[in-house]
């Protein structure tokens, strides 16, 4: 017995809210789990995750930006076109905000005017080929859905799947539902429909939305039929660039600053517009009478209802032969044949060649005999193998290369073309810090299109990376090598460009040429290892496959080293290069122990410390510290260490506090754990026993000690006669406080952290002497300018002794002795 076969409206509204269902799964915002009676088998725990969270806070972030874009081109149009005098003169005198809020009190009393309704139609066009354009550039046109094949063998008609398709596609849209909606409802809320606006804006946003669904199905289902696969991805790509203007575009007529060419196309669009599609809905929104909106309402689904039947018509004829061209019979038959011609061909034509040259290999075949082969290792080559592959597939893929090297071209150049500052650019060497800033953002940018996809961009052939005799992680840290190469010549471009239009080489340039070329392959080594946390292999769509949270997580880093670009001090520049050096390597470190674990939906990584604990131990240290203190001191942000006894006494104790919650909080994590590594005040297990242990660690630290209180007493003595020495020794009391903190608790927590987790992180990942200087530079980092150099310097030597006792005793006698000495040298000079 059959099942009765669905109606054409049932079968239509199925499918179209089987496929809002599966895009609101695949954010993450919400999961549908079976029924509590269900008697089939639940499928193994995935890896635990909160993406749903931030999932939704990121899409009502984006609602509120479009609405608040919409909002303001809407007002700024009104006064640019309707009363262009009177809101100049009130920015003048008051403000921009007060011109705005003006404007949107003047437009709900009045109503749209023609020249006003035909520039929303532009806008309105715009945000529609922006909703078209950019899903259409955002998947892959050759290949088809991985569902169609199994959808038109479902018990309905042809038309029915389309309608369903094309449906679907409305309303599962969502660049196009935020580019045209919040549009819609902000011109019926100036059309004086009030809370009824998000009703109304939405019935006249579905329309466009179905027209945009059209036009996307002819493109990608039925000129997948016609087209070869080589001029897909060339549509695909031109779609994609394509894209990016048209949104800079109607974003800058948000900004009341615009007074380019955009404007005037506003100004000067046609009247007859009105009557098309976006026109017909600008004047349902706006019409200062009900008759009118009703009006327009009507020819406006008139005409979506007439394009929808001629589109759905032209759909038909492309698809009269099936939903895919050939199989994969008929392709490798296909493939076979194509091979077989292109042989016969290079056959023919090495022929003739082949017969002049008959003669002259005869008579230079005596001469040449003895001359040995070229070898094909001996020829040079860009590159390994794999990033020459890389490039190869670059080449191939001109989307991805439209995407990845030419996209953040067209943003930049459109931002300025839009805003009326292209002839600016002439100006741009004439301040070196905004040019570093702009070099390292687009290089950071394109990082970002191209490196962070290292991982999705293997496909489905990504096990294949795992059958390899290298290890995966070592073929990652190729691509990121090339991406950074790529990548650093728009930086080099645009100092180039600066230094044509503005020929002043100094040594700043110089050293902002050195900050921004050493923070590409370290951004580059960030955006590898956040690809891989969010990459999802078992995900079905090809969107699905990145998780756009930590893109924003990138850009977040990103503006970080940017701060560091703008900081005061070459210090500060310094103090935070080495900082996201160090996070780079945590996060890489982190990414080495993911790969092994990548395509198993369930399993993860062995706990072991990391670099990334020690990061995380050294935030929370002096988070705590500022807290602590601050509630010591009631408030008060005064009373540093150097300050008065009572800022002393509570600096002291809050450094106290903090060092033994991080130290006991971290202990029991990695106690709750399992974790393996940890650091040891005494490893017996190493030495065979406590004595042995503690006869290493003596040994180890009088060494260290030795050498860090020579090094440190030096530097006091040197410093002793400069402009930075103290004037005045601590006092009695000063030094009984400062005695216990510099001798027993900093020893104790720094050297937990910083060589115990810090410095034991980076040796899992290199040498002893590398950790060490990164364990040694991050130490020095977090101390005052004018001890940075001795506290390395300690640093090397604490270092030395945990590498050659294996406990943590030794670096902390080192640490002791060190800091003894130097209140011993500044109490008697």
């Amino acid at each position: 017995m059959t099942a009765p076969v669905r109606s054409s409206a049932s079968a239509i509204w199925l499918l179209a809210r089987l496929r809002l269902l599966r895009l609101i799964n695949m954010t993450g915002a919400l999961r549908f789990g079976k029924a509590a009676n269900s008697k089939s088998r639940s499928a193994s725990q995935g890896k635990r995750s909160s993406r749903w969270l931030l999932a939704l806070l990121v899409g009502m972030g984006m609602l509120f930006s479009f609405t608040h874009i919409a909002r303001s081109s809407v007002l700024n149009l009104h006064c640019k076109i309707d009363t262009p005098a009177t809101c100049a003169a009130m920015a003048r005198a008051h403000s921009v905000e007060s011109m705005v809020e003006a404007a949107a009190d003047g437009l709900h009393a009045a109503h749209f005017s023609p020249a006003l309704a035909a520039a929303m139609t532009l806008m309105v066009l715009l945000m529609w080929l922006v909703g078209f354009l950019m899903p259409l550039g955002s998947r892959e046109l050759a290949q088809q859905d991985w569902d169609l094949e199994w959808l038109v063998t479902l018990p309905i008609r042809r038309g029915t799947l389309l309608w369903a398709r094309v449906l679907e596609r409305s309303i599962a849209n969502p660049v196009g539902v935020l580019a045209l909606g919040p549009l819609c409802v902000v011109l019926a809320w100036y059309g004086n429909y009030g809370w009824a606006s998000p009703l109304l804006g939405a019935a006249m946003a579905l329309p466009l939305l179905m027209l945009a669904a059209m036009m996307r199905t002819l493109a990608d289902t039925g000129l997948r039929l016609s087209l070869p696969a080589s001029q897909l991805r060339n549509l695909q790509a031109l779609a994609s660039i394509l894209s990016m203007p048209l949104m800079y575009v109607g974003i800058s007529y948000s900004m009341w600053s615009n007074n380019s060419f955009t404007v005037d196309w506003a100004r000067s669009f046609p009247a007859w517009s009105l009557w098309t599609p976006p026109g017909l809905a600008v004047q349902a929104l706006t019409a200062p009478s009900a008759a009118g909106a009703g009006q327009a309402a009507a020819l406006l689904l008139a005409q979506t209802a007439l394009l929808l039947m001629a589109g759905m018509a032209l759909l038909r004829r492309q698809l009269r032969h099936g939903v895919v061209a050939s199989g994969a019979r008929e392709a490798a038959t296909a493939g076979a044949t194509a091979s077989r011609r292109a042989q016969a061909r290079a056959a023919a034509a090495d022929a003739p060649s082949a017969a002049r040259s008959a003669g002259t290999d005869a008579a230079t075949a005596g001469a040449d005999a003895n001359a040995p082969a070229p070898s094909p290792a001996s020829r040079w080559r860009i590159g390994t193998i794999l990033q020459r592959r890389e490039l190869m597939l670059l080449g191939r893929d001109r989307n991805f290369l439209a995407q990845s090297l030419l996209i953040p071209v067209v943003i930049i150049v459109s931002q300025l073309l839009v805003s009326g500052q292209l002839s600016s650019i002439t100006l741009l060497g004439q301040n070196q810090q905004l040019m570093a800033v702009i070099a390292f953002g687009i290089g950071s940018y394109v990082l970002l299109l191209s490196a962070f996809q290292a991982i999705n961009n293997e496909g489905n052939a990504l096990w294949m990376l795992y059958t390899f005799p290298r290890r995966i992680d070592s073929m990652l840290k190729e691509k990121a090598q090339l991406w950074t190469a790529l990548a650093a010549l728009y930086p080099l471009l645009i100092f180039a460009t600066g230094l044509y239009f503005t020929p002043d080489f100094n040594w700043r340039l110089l050293w902002w040429v050195a900050v921004v070329m050493a923070g590409i392959p370290v951004y580059a080594l960030i955006a590898v290892s956040l690809g891989v946390f969010a990459s999802d292999p078992h995900a079905q769509e090809t969107q699905a496959r990145v998780r756009p949270t930590y893109a924003y997580l990138y850009m977040m880093l990103s503006s970080l080293y940017i701060f560091g670009l703008y900081a005061s001090t070459w210090l500060q520049t310094v103090a935070i290069m080495i900082l996201t050096a160090s996070l780079a390597l945590a996060l890489w470190q982190k990414a080495r122990d993911e790969l092994p674990y990548l395509l198993d939906p369930a399993a993860a990584p062995p706990a072991r410390v990391a670099l990334s604990d020690g990061l995380i131990a050294a935030t929370l240290f002096f988070v705590l510290q500022l807290v602590i203190g601050l509630v010591l001191r009631g408030g008060s942000l005064g009373g540093s260490l150097g300050g008065s006894g009572g800022g002393l006494q509570s600096g002291v104790l809050a450094f106290a506090c903090a060092g033994a919650i991080v130290y006991l909080l971290m202990r029991y994590l990695y106690w709750r754990h399992q974790t393996t590594g940890v650091p040891a005040v005494l490893n017996a297990r190493h030495h065979q026993g406590m004595a042995s242990a503690a006869g290493h660690a003596a040994t180890a630290s009088l060494a260290g000690a030795a050498a860090a209180c020579a090094f440190g007493a030096a530097y006091l003595w040197l410093l002793r006669d400069t402009p930075w020495w103290p004037r005045h020794a601590p006092s009695s009391a000063t030094l009984r406080l400062l005695l216990p903190l510099t001798v027993l608790a900093a020893p104790l927590f720094e050297e937990f952290i910083f060589r115990g987790l810090i410095f034991g992180g980076l040796r899992r990942m290199a040498g002893a002497l590398p950790a060490a200087l990164g364990s040694a530079a991050l130490f020095a980092i977090v101390h005052p300018p004018l001890a940075m150099v001795p506290v390395f310097v300690l640093g090397l030597c604490t270092a030395w002794a945990y590498e050659r006792s294996k406990s943590l005793l030794a670096p902390m006698l080192v640490h002791a002795a060190y800091n003894a000495m130097v209140l011993g040298v500044q109490a008697a000079l």
